[in-house]
This record gives C-alpha cells, structure tokens and sequence, in this order.
C-alpha cells in the first residue's frame, strides 16, 4: 500500500489508464539513466530547419498524436519489485516556441540551446519524456529540435511518428491502429526462457573473455570531455561494388558490415573469439499490427564469432549470415540474461555497437511533407552508453556514422580505426575465394611505415672485429691508464691486457678455441674480468656459473653445457662439486703458475658468427636452458652503445649485477673498448644501497645499471642526492614504473634515465630510450638499436596497428645464434623473417607490446607465465616442476604477485 501511495503522490490514480512492466531493452535504458544520470545517454535529438510552417496546426498535430499513442504518455517507476511503467490518460506535449530573428551568431545559439536542453534530461516518474521546441529564425523559417526519450521509441517508431504528425497536419487522419505497445510485452512474456537460455549459451561457448575494443587501442589519454561523433560516406560507386558483391554472394550488406567489423575486433584486441552488440528491430512477424505500433522494440545482441585465418571470405560470409538467421527466433532475448548465462560474473561481452539503420527519418519528412512545408539540414543525436557506437545508413550511398566519448577515443585514434575499417571493409570484397588471413587492415603507407621507416636503423661498425680485438686496441692507445679497478686494486690497461693474454694462451694449450664452451665461476674480483677477456682471446665462449646458485642448478648447467674446462677460485672448488671430466683452473693462483707463458696478444681465430656466451635463463620445464650469442652481436651491441652514450677517459663504470645476467656483459667490456675505467663492485655491495651509495662517491661513478626494483631501493637511502658523480643510470630488466622516473629527476636531477630492453636470446639490449617527462603514465622500452629491427605483430605475423597489443618480434645483427642443444626449441622460438632478406630470422619474445603513433614501443606484459624478479626471468612453470619433485607434494601452482615495489 505504502508503495501506491507513493506512486499516486506523483500521478493521481484519476489519471492513470494503465500500468505494465517494461521490456528488457527498457530496463536497461533505465538502468544506464539513473546510474549515471548527468552521462545524457539515451536523450535523443532531432533537430531540423523549416519553411512555411503554421506553427499552431504543427503543435495540434503533435499533441493528436500524443493522444493517440500510450507508449508517448508513459512514465517510468521504480518504487515496486520490478520496474513499470505508467500510462497518463492525458500529457500535455511541453513545447517552446522561441523567436531568434536577428539574433548574432544564430548558428552557434541555437547549438548551446540545443545542448542545454539536451543536458536538461527528464524526470523519468513525472514529466512527459519527449519535448518540442520551435525556434523562429526568419520571416518564415523555423528550427525545429525534438528532444526524446529512447525508452519510448525505437528508430522505426520515431520515423512513424514523423509521418503521422505531418499527416496530420495535412488534414489526413491516419489509419486505425491496431493495438499497443502492452500487447508486445504480453507478447515477450509468453516466450519460452529455457529454449532461448539453450540457443545463447551454446552461441557465446566458445567466449573466453569479453572484447573490448577500447582497452585494446591504446594511446594517449585524452582530456576533453563531452561525446563525438565521426562521419564517414562512401560514394555511390562505392556502394555499388559493396552491394553488388554482398548479392552476389547471397548475403545482406548488414552482413558484410559485421563480418568485416568482426575481423578488425579480432585484429585489434588480439582474441580468437570476439563479440559485439547488434541491435535487431524485435517486432515479432506473430503479433497483429506490429509494424504500425510505436514503441521501443528493438534489442541489443552479441554477435559472437571465431575468424578463422584459413576461411575464406566466402565461407565467412556465409557463416555469419547463417548465424544472423538462427538467432532471429531469440532475438527477444534479455542482454542481462545473456550476459548472465555466459558465466563471466555477469560484465558486459563487448564495448562496441552496431546499428543498421532502416528508418531514414530524413526520407520520411521529406517525402510526407504536406505542400508549402520544405525540411532541410536534418540532423539526429543519439547517444548510448557504449564506447563506441557504429550507425550504418544504407540508401543510394553507405554511411558510417561513429559515436564515442571523447574520454574513451581520441580523434587520432578515431580516424586511424575508421581508416583500417574502410580498408577491411573494400579488401574483403576483392575475391570471395581469398582466406580472411590475407586481407590487409594496414593501408600500404602505414605497412611501408611500420616495416621499414621505423626499422630503419643501418648503422656501419666494425662487425668484422671481436670485441677483445677491440680492447686490445684501446689499450695500445692507452696503456698507462686505469682499466679496472676493484676496492684497492686495480690494472691499467697494459696490465689486464697482458695478464688476459698470459692466461689465453695457457687456455689455448688446454685446447680452447672457437665454439668451445668455457665455465667461469667467481666471485666479483679483478681474477673475474681477466678470466672472461681471456677466454675470448682463446677464441672459446665462456659460460658463467654464479656461485650463488644452488648447487643443483650448477650441476646441471656443468652437464648441459658440455663443459671441459672450468675457471675458478680456490675456495670455490669444494662448493662447486666439479665432475671428474671437466678440468679446473684457479684464478687466484695465476701469477705462480701461468707467468711463464707469454704475455703478446694472439692470432684471432675467432670469427664474427662464432659464440662470445652461453648464458642460461629459466626454462618452463623445469630446467634452465643456455641461449649462446655470437661475436658479431656483441660487436654491434657494444658500438651502438658507445656512439650512442659516449663513454671516455673521464668516466668510471660500475660494475654490480651478477655476471649471470647478461646486463654484465656490457658493464664488462663497453668501458674497456672506449678507454673508460671498470670499477668492480664488492660481492654483496649491490644489494647495500648505503654501500653503493659510498661506492659511488668514492670512485666518482659515472655510469651503472639497475632494475627497476632495484633502483626504487637505491632511491630511498636519504643521501642518494650527493652521487654528484652520475651522469648516466641504465634500466633493464623489468619494465620501469613511471613513480622511478620522477623520483630520478627529483634527486638526480642532473642524471640521465635510459630505459633500455632485451632478452638473453639476443645480444642484451634491443631497443632503447632516454627518458623523459611526457605526461604519460607508462615509459616506453624506445625504438630498435643500430642493424635492428623490432616488429609487433599478430598471431599470423602481420603487423599491429599502433595502440593495439601483438607480440614483440626482433631480427637482425643482434640476435642469439639459438639455444645450446636445443634444436627443438630454437627452431620454434627462431622463426623464418617474412620481412627481410632470405635466411633472416625472427626471434619471438613472448613479450606483449604496442607500438605508438610515433612507431615508439610499450612494453605490456608476457603472453606466458615467465615473470620478472629482480631483472632474473623465471619461469613460473619451473618453481612448479621443483616443487613437484618433492615427495610431500602432490601439485603444484605457482603464482606471482606484485609486492611493495613491484
């Protein structure tokens, strides 16, 4: 009682005629309404000008037509247990009339009254929901704008109505009509729910995970507010061929917007399933007099599709016309249901959505239009609260019309997604016998673009040297000066470079020469440095073996790397649990035993394709597996880096990550060849950042490495400020939060931030970028060094259109020579390049990212389970394999979890 009471408070029960619930589409207008109320989606506008019209005859028409129909006097309430709606015996139409003749400007006044109107919104319990204005600007022309609700009419309904009211106005009473908008609620109400529930789930099984297009493109963030609309029409010629071949292959041109709106969803959001929303006009063929009835009939949606690449466009076609066709017995289906019995917790399945528009209001005035009345610049706003919303307009040309929030597409973003449909859309209708994974979304400029401009990265170098050559070199320039120092000791250049060759051709005895695998396991100490510079003298490869690791782990990496020879210290042989086939040497004894041989630089024998290191990374099997890179690599790698950063006598380089990360390669050897020095940190120093920050003062560093976690902690230590020395901190590893960077240029201000990337299967860094402040949320891993190139593309290796996510493909002089006996996995994992010469190969990362418009590369996550710790890959799937070999284990599951710094 409580409830009518507060019902008949608002509309007196005198003036009620009828009261029933509302159809799904109208629940979930009203939803979206009073959840978000100032939002304005689903407040209509038409608006027109006019000439020669009789004002008092058009508003008598209009309110006749109010009388007539119920579904234009209702109200909508939401006091009782489900939302219903009220039929007023009588509303009276509000109507405006305003006269703005002569008034300046008239174009941009009569777009802010229309706006404001607009956002005036209704009162969905009180106040009629629609409204007329009739604005006079000229002796006989008027502006007519129409603002309605659209919980009352569909656009069927309001292209009626348009008819009827200047039908009207003519003087010609319309036909009787048959029936009301109630008998199509009845009519849903007697469908049968466990049929439809049966049809939907089988439809959407194959749906893993929503599609939404907006997270999918990616760019800047725009700031502007309000929501925009985009045109798009193509020209008679063009439709023709769009029609002609839609008949031709027995399919609607409704169809073959979807198919090809499908294709792009799938290109840009990566998934093999994708859906979006169609709307479907729902007035059941069963129900007598439908056609003439007002109301909101239509509903939204999904269509839900699986492209597959080999399909032809044929077959495609075909397969979504005949999905079209079985969906029309359930097409009265609530999308609140739908979304429910697909079993996502009840999100939305999809982001975008797409109108075929057949009630050309413009047609309809234009042809009813009484003699004496001329309609001209007919315009409609209708907004939903989609992301995007796709109305296509079929008459003698095709148009396109896309609206959007501003907060959600930008306009760059916008056009580059109307440009890549329209190429979709015309490329699809070239041959009905092509497969859908040859057609094209990227125009050929942007091909062009992507494939080469951003790739262009010829540089010339000295690839023919090795990089020990190259230190061999920079020490005949300078001899006498400091190339490594570690606490109180150090070498000058002559010195490393004699005590490298002493111990080399003592290697070389030992039969060490190219492609011989070499094992290195020390602590951080001069004994280091010269053990890794000898072994490349010998023309051998060295493997490091971080004693730090477990000795499991040590174990298998002795075994599978194939070791004959292993350099080490004295008080690491009983940890190491060396094998009795593989020889030792000690570093530390070097000057007893190895001062007879001589100390001249060797022949080369090493070549530029020979492997300068094996360095093994995580492996999902369970065991590690070694990635081995080649001379010519490291050579490239290095050159780049120093034309690049310019490093000179003046600097100091410090040398901290363990040698089995592949960062310490070039912490080794890019200080050596350009005449810098190489300060050798102290094991353990690189996790003290007090003791690093000491470091750091003492030997006035210049230049040093962090991951990103790493660097976070260095940046909390309270005198982090006075490292005046630094010039320089290079990031890799991880991916760099955006909080590291300000942090950096607040107490470093002086200090430059390079964000550089790369996998341990290429030559440590591939791309690189010098950070700077660009009021983005996400620092990008940069664009591609010298003599590489860096490629994201899809699951069929077609490029990505900037913004959308792909995996990240590398090729050229920097990539690893493949696994260590592992043919297997580096033929899946090294793959044939269909973008450059013959024999070029792709490295496939596993790595998600995204080009921007500027052809600049966001990292964005792994399409695996490997992780990131401390700049170290692990694989999640090797924790778990460890975990198993227990015997009180039974399964295992790991997962990561992001921690206070990261």
């Amino acid at each position: 009682q409580a409830q009518l009471d507060q019902l008949t408070a608002n509309i007196p029960s005198a003036q009620i005629s009828d009261i029933y619930p509302l159809s799904p589409m109208q629940q979930g207008m009203l939803f979206h309404t009073l959840y978000q109320q100032e939002a304005g989606d689903y407040i209509n506008q038409m608006r027109v000008d006019v000439q020669g019209l009789d004002v008092e005859r058009f508003k008598a028409a209009w309110q006749a037509s109010v009388d007539r129909h119920d579904v234009l006097r209702a109200s909508f309430v939401t006091e009782f247990d489900q939302p219903l709606q009220v039929i007023r015996k009588h509303v009276e139409l509000p109507v405006t009339e305003l006269d703005c003749r002569g008034q300046p400007d008239l174009s941009t006044s009569l777009d802010t009254w229309a706006e404001a109107d607009r956002q005036r919104s209704f009162e969905l319990a009180r106040e009629p929901l629609l409204r007329l204005a009739m604005i006079r600007t000229g002796e006989q022309r008027h502006h007519l704008i129409l603002t309605c609700h659209h919980i009352l009419l569909d656009g069927w309904s309001n292209s009626q109505l348009q008819g009827e009211v200047l039908q009207r106005y003519a003087g010609q009473p319309p036909a009787n009509a048959t029936g009301q908008y109630r008998d199509y609620i009845a009519w849903l109400q007697r469908q049968d729910k466990v049929a439809s529930e049966q049809f939907w789930k089988a439809q959407l099984a194959s749906l893993a995970e929503p599609t939404r297009l907006s997270s999918a493109l990616r760019g800047e963030t725009c700031i502007e507010s309000g929501y925009g609309k985009y045109h798009q029409e193509f020209d008679a010629e063009q439709t023709r061929r769009l029609s002609y071949f839609a008949r031709e292959q027995r399919v609607t041109v409704n169809t073959l917007i979807q198919a090809a709106w499908l294709l792009l969803l799938q290109r840009y959001t990566g998934q093999e399933t994708v859906a979006f929303g169609a709307t479907v006009a729902g007035r059941p063929a069963d129900l007598p007099g439908v056609e003439q009835q007002l109301g909101l009939f239509i509903n939204t949606l999904p269509v839900v599709a699986s492209p597959r690449v080999e399909q032809t466009v044929g077959e495609w076609l075909g397969q979504i016309q005949s999905q079209n066709l079985a969906l029309r017995e359930h097409e009265h289906t609530p999308l609140y249901e739908i979304q429910r019995w697909v079993g996502l917790g009840g999100e939305a399945l999809f982001d975008s959505l797409l109108v075929f528009e057949n009630y050309p209001v413009a047609e309809a005035l234009q042809q009813s239009a009484p003699e004496g009345l001329r309609f001209r610049d007919i315009d409609t706003l209708e907004q939903t609260n989609y992301p995007l919303t796709l109305t296509v307009g079929l008459s003698d040309t095709l148009s396109l019309g896309y609206s959007h929030p501003h907060s959600v597409f930008t306009k760059v973003q916008l056009e580059q997604l109307v440009g890549h449909f329209e190429q979709l859309l015309f490329d699809l209708i070239q041959d009905p016998r092509r497969s859908i994974g040859e057609l094209n979304l990227l125009t050929d400029t942007e091909y062009q673009q992507i494939l080469h401009e951003w790739n262009h990265t010829q540089a010339s170098y000295p690839s023919e040297q090795c990089i020990h050559q190259l230190i061999e070199a920079q020490a005949a320039r300078t001899p006498d000066a400091t190339a490594v120092v570690f606490g109180e000791q150090h070498l000058s250049y002559d010195q490393l470079n004699r005590q490298a060759n002493r111990l080399a051709h003592k290697l070389r005895e030992q039969g060490v020469s190219p492609d011989i695998l070499v094992g290195i396991a020390v602590e951080r100490s001069l004994e280091m440095i010269v053990g890794l510079l000898a072994i490349l003298k010998a023309g051998g490869a060295y493997v490091p073996l971080d004693p730090a690791y477990p000795q499991d782990r040590l174990a298998y990496m002795i075994e599978d790397s194939g070791i004959g020879l292993l350099l080490t210290q004295s008080p690491l042989l009983e940890r190491l649990s060396i094998p009795g086939l593989v020889h030792s040497l000690c570093l530390d004894r070097m000057d007893e035993e190895w001062s007879v041989y001589p100390d001249s630089n060797l022949e080369n024998l090493a070549q530029p394709e020979n492997l300068a290191y094996v360095i093994y990374t995580s492996g999902s099997t369970g065991q590690p597996k070694g990635a081995g890179n080649r001379h010519i690599a490291l050579t490239n790698r290095l050159c780049w880096m120093q034309q690049s950063y310019c490093l000179d006598s003046c600097d100091s380089v410090l040398q901290k990550t363990p040698f089995s990360f592949d960062v310490s390669v070039w912490e080794f050897f890019w200080p050596l060849l350009a005449g810098a020095r190489l300060v050798i940190a102290a094991p353990g120093d690189h996790h003290d950042p007090a003791r690093l920050v000491a470091l750091i003062r003492y030997q006035r560093i210049t230049t040093l490495h962090f991951v990103p976690s790493m660097l976070q902690v260095f940046l909390l230590d309270e005198t982090v400020a006075n490292c005046t020395s630094l010039r320089r901190i290079i990031c890799s590893g991880e991916a760099l939060p955006i909080d590291v960077q300000r942090q950096v240029f607040g107490k470093l201000p002086d200090v430059d931030l390079l964000n550089l990337y790369g996998p341990t299967e290429a030559a440590i860094d591939v791309t690189h970028w010098i950070c700077r402040d660009e009021g983005r949320d996400v620092i990008p891993i940069g664009q591609p060094i010298a003599n590489l190139a860096t490629y994201v593309l899809n699951v069929i290796l077609v490029p990505v259109v900037p913004g959308v996510c792909g995996e990240l493909y590398l090729s050229g002089a920097g990539l690893a020579r493949g696994y260590h006996s592992r043919p297997a996995l580096t033929a899946e994992r090294f793959v044939p390049d269909p973008f450059g010469k013959p024999g070029g190969r792709l490295y496939r990362t596993g790595d998600l990212a995204r080009y921007r418009t500027d052809g600049v590369i966001e990292y964005v996550g792994r399409i695996d389970h490997q992780v990131k710790i401390r700049g170290f890959r692990i694989e999640l799937g090797e924790i778990e394999a460890r975990l198993q070999e227990q015997a009180v284990v039974r399964e295992a599951v790991v997962i990561d979890l992001d921690g206070p710094s990261g």
